[in-house]
């Protein structure tokens, strides 16, 4: 049987997460201050994941949920021309990262999230496919070509093939998608990371510290977390998601209620 969570902790996360009318993201520059104040949040998820989401802020309600027709629906159809527009603008690190999902990230988390998630070049043809290091070996000859040309020039021409390796070089933040074009056809425009986010790339970040952050920055967006949310949540070992939290509880940022249950220090305890 599934607990509900304390009416004070759904009112909190209505307050972060933009779930009230009040907050909800009307404009892309609201898009991203919201990003900025949770750290990272999906792009398109719904109410079924337990995640900020840059949808549920548009939507401004706790029962959002993705239509089938994205086209034909309001409120679907402005989430995905704002992500397009913080993808455009590059203020934010957008890519599918967290469980292959498009993901966003706050510049401040970049280098937290390079130090767990990421790959040293030295690394890469041990670890990287070699379609992945076909696309990548153009992308650092080009710096910026579109879906059609960059599947031509590296050789990896099938679709699902060069899909696969995209989705595998964003994982390791290598790859981000920088622009969306609709006109005259449907197409991406890949950059390196690198090339927008390189001063948050090269930052060196130990990897105790950087889970740590990353933990930070979910409590605080979330209130409270629950017995391997944050593990779920951004793919961190429980046993690595855990040892932040106690340490989140040792400075006194966040108290412990139970066996893996964790809340924002300063909120109202109550038991779930």
């Amino acid at each position: 049987m599934l607990k509900t969570l304390p009416v004070e902790l759904e009112e909190y996360r209505d307050r972060r997460w933009r779930r009230a009318p009040e907050g909800r993201v009307e404009t892309v520059v609201d898009g991203e201050a919201f990003v900025e104040e949770v750290g990272f949040c999906g792009a398109l998820t719904d109410a079924r994941t337990n995640l900020p989401s840059l949808y549920i802020a548009v939507c401004g309600r706790r029962d959002a949920f993705m239509p089938r027709n994205v086209q034909k629906d309001p409120e679907a159809s402005f989430a995905w021309r704002t992500k397009d527009e913080l993808m455009r603008r590059g203020r934010v690190y957008y890519a599918k990262l967290l469980k292959g999902r498009s993901t966003f990230i706050a510049p401040r988390l970049v280098a937290h999230f390079n130090t767990i998630y990421g790959m040293p070049r030295k690394t890469e043809k041990e670890n990287l496919s070699p379609d992945a290091l076909a696309i990548l070996k153009v992308l650092r000859q080009e710096w910026e070509m579109a879906t059609k040309d960059l599947r031509a020039e590296s050789g990896v021409k099938e679709r699902a093939r060069f899909n696969k390796a995209m989705d595998e070089l964003q994982r390791a933040m290598k790859v981000i998608p920088s622009e969306v074009l609709y006109e005259p056809s449907f197409t991406y425009i890949w950059m390196l990371a690198e090339g927008r986010f390189a001063k948050e790339l090269s930052t060196k970040v130990k990897r105790e510290v950087a889970v740590r952050e990353i933990a930070r920055a979910y409590l605080q967006a979330a209130g409270q977390t629950g017995r391997g949310e944050l593990a779920r949540a951004t793919g961190l070992t429980r046993a690595e998601a855990g040892k932040a939290n106690h340490q989140l509880v040792a400075e006194g940022f966040a108290i412990r209620l139970e066996v893996g249950v964790y809340r924002l220090a300063g909120l109202a305890v109550q038991q779930w």
